[in-house]
């Protein structure tokens, strides 16, 4: 286990997590047992990281975010305050469940706003830009914006975070960056 990271006085990281070198763990935050959570994280204040979850390299995670076992997040995901995972799609207080966790997977540079939930079994595309407040109920494919409830596609983000308006090629350039992407057949893909 790594001792290169850092961790708030009240946060509380259990016994057999491996955090990288460079994060840090902010006020009230629970870490459970087994996470794997890598360099150069940043954990807000009081974010629960349920057992055997796994994140990538500089993962940002806002106040108040629940991340349930069966979540995994690629490098450069955000995690925008009090988002929320779910982990089971028929949850009953009086019906024991465990073991039966559905999985989630959050696509490298994806980002989700605050307050949207993510429920469990679908995962979200590479890129992909999550709008505050929307519940996601289905996969989200590389690049898609995604906002409401239930979560409807309205179009396409760069992986610098700006709209993508295609031409009659299917071409579009992020504004900030200059890259060129291109959508055929429903998927977008850089190019340049």
């Amino acid at each position: 286990m790594s001792t290169a990271y850092f961790a708030h006085e009240t946060a509380i990281v259990d016994d057999g997590c491996n955090i990288g070198t460079g994060t840090k763990v902010w006020h009230f935050s629970h870490i459970m047992s087994n996470c794997i959570i890598g360099n150069n994280c940043n954990i807000g204040q009081n974010v629960v990281i349920s057992p055997e979850v796994i994140l990538g390299n500089n993962v940002k995670i806002q106040n108040n975010v629940s991340i349930y076992t069966g979540v995994t997040c690629g490098d450069d995901v955000f995690l925008g305050p009090s988002c929320v995972f779910t982990n089971v799609t028929n949850p009953r207080s009086g019906v024991n469940r465990r073991g039966q966790y559905s999985k989630t997977h959050v696509g490298k540079g994806a980002s989700i706003g605050a307050n949207a939930t993510i429920v469990c079994g679908h995962d979200i595309g590479e890129f992909a830009f999550i709008g505050a407040g929307a519940v996601v109920t289905k996969n989200v494919p590389a690049y898609a914006l995604l906002v409401g409830n239930p979560a409807k596609q309205i179009g396409w983000m760069s992986e610098y975070g700006h709209r993508l308006n295609f031409d009659v090629n299917g071409k579009a350039t992020c504004e900030e960056s200059g890259q060129l992407y291109e959508l055929k057949d429903g998927e977008v893909n850089r190019i340049g």
